[in-house]
């Protein structure tokens, strides 16, 4: 357990910029099973997601090492590759999905007990499943775990996904890359990680058309080669980032991530008052802690290009002291704004009614002692606490340090009064 402390009324000033994007380093890292030579993943974050992914990749007999912000791999015979995902690594991450496809295409067969990572709602996997199925793989399910098996090469296919998983279409697609034949996903997520997905897996050699649209196309071939990858900059950390201006004012630039990765966060955060200037992959942020932020926002959270739901519990922070109310819904997880509890816990008039969260605005914030219920409701709380009076103690059970490798650092670097200790 980790305590955060950070005492609110302090405006943040200076420059900061993202590590590589947890949404993608996590399923790069489970792609490098399809590489026949050595790969390199540049600017990788210290994150708790990516050290269970390090020791996933080592039981199942890969090679992966870290040397400073990068980690290497090396590529593993398929007699060499056990298909058995230990369950405590499954259950540490949702992300352990992601080693179905490769580990069924190199080693034959793969065994995985259900994931874990933030409780949000229920999020089957029975999209991966049916794709996978229907590229010709056996599917069983064995209590709580799934096995599946080949018999031969997996076979290109048309198959169109019942909705846009990001989940779904990454494990899709890696599967595509090895099997005989063409595949056409339809329906497919086009997130910027998808995108990032498929970079890379043309930089090793894949044949992949339309990433970054809802049809995409894949040429299969038997082997990918190995390369040297810069994965995107953390457009949800830039994003939190924002969020953190937005709640204490002052004046930040954001490098290193392009605006259109934000998605419609930053339009958000322009209707709420924030001055926004982007320069390049820098974004300038400024507002007048003196002046509120304008509150009436409607937010529907939802795939790509809508507004992302990782973004979600940060604009909720944000609108708490906004001096009308709002209402966000979010399309994606039933659970999502959990963190509710936390921010009445400091003072704030909002209620959580299923995907839909009421903000009466104009909140009086005070310190309080709050819990982190999931990833990015923690970072909303610390968000939220920014903008408090007097001292917050958020207490992490391990949620925020799977996608941040050092927030309360981040926001100390920008001035906040911040700190972290263990128990």
């Amino acid at each position: 357990m980790q305590t955060i402390t950070i005492t609110g009324g302090q405006t943040l000033h200076g420059q900061i910029r993202p590590a590589g994007a947890k949404n993608s380093v996590l399923p790069l890292l489970a792609a490098t099973l399809l590489c026949g030579a050595p790969c390199r993943l540049c600017g990788v974050p210290r994150l708790a997601d990516v050290d269970t992914s390090l020791a996933l990749l080592r039981a199942v007999g890969a090679k992966a090492v870290r040397k400073g912000a990068d980690i290497c791999t090396q590529p593993a015979a398929p007699e060499v590759l056990c298909g058995e995902i230990p369950e405590a690594l499954a259950g540490a991450m949702r992300s352990s999905v992601f080693y179905l496809a490769p580990l069924l295409c190199r080693a034959g067969s793969v065994r995985l007990p259900l994931p874990g990572g933030c409780r949000l709602g229920p999020r089957p996997v029975d999209i991966h499943l049916a794709g996978l199925a229907a590229m010709g793989a056996q599917v069983e399910l064995e209590g709580e775990a799934v096995m599946l098996r080949r018999l031969g090469p997996l076979r290109g296919v048309d198959f169109t996904l019942r909705l846009p998983s990001v989940g779904a279409t990454i494990t899709l697609l890696l599967a595509a890359c090895c099997a005989q034949g063409t595949t056409v996903l339809r329906g497919a997520a086009c997130e910027p990680e998808v995108c990032d997905l498929a970079g890379f897996l043309r930089a090793c050699g894949a044949q992949i058309t339309g990433a970054g649209t809802p049809v995409i196309v894949v040429q299969g071939r038997r082997a990918l080669g190995g390369v040297s990858y810069t994965p995107l900059p953390d457009r949800i950390a830039a994003a939190t980032y924002a969020a953190a201006l937005a709640a204490a004012g002052g004046q930040v630039a954001v490098t290193g991530c392009l605006p259109q990765y934000y998605g419609a966060f930053l339009h958000f955060l322009q209707d709420c008052g924030v001055q926004i200037e982007p320069d390049g992959d820098t974004v300038r942020l400024a507002r007048d802690p003196a002046r509120p932020l304008r509150g009436g926002q409607q937010l529907f959270a939802n795939a790509w290009p809508a507004f992302a739901t990782d973004t979600a519990p940060l604009a909720a922070a944000v609108l708490l002291r906004a001096d009308a109310p709002s209402e966000i819904y979010d399309h994606l997880f039933a659970d999502r704004f959990a963190c509710a509890a936390g921010f009445a816990a400091m003072g704030a008039v909002c209620t959580a009614a299923g995907r839909r969260l009421t903000i009466a605005g104009g909140a009086r914030l005070h310190g309080a002692a709050v819990t982190a219920p999931d990833l990015r409701g923690g970072a909303a709380l610390a968000v939220a606490a920014l903008a408090a009076e007097g001292t917050t103690q958020l207490r992490d059970p391990g949620h925020i340090r799977r996608g941040y490798a050092d927030l309360p650092g981040d926001l100390a670097a920008l001035g906040a009064v911040c700190r972290a200790a263990a128990g």
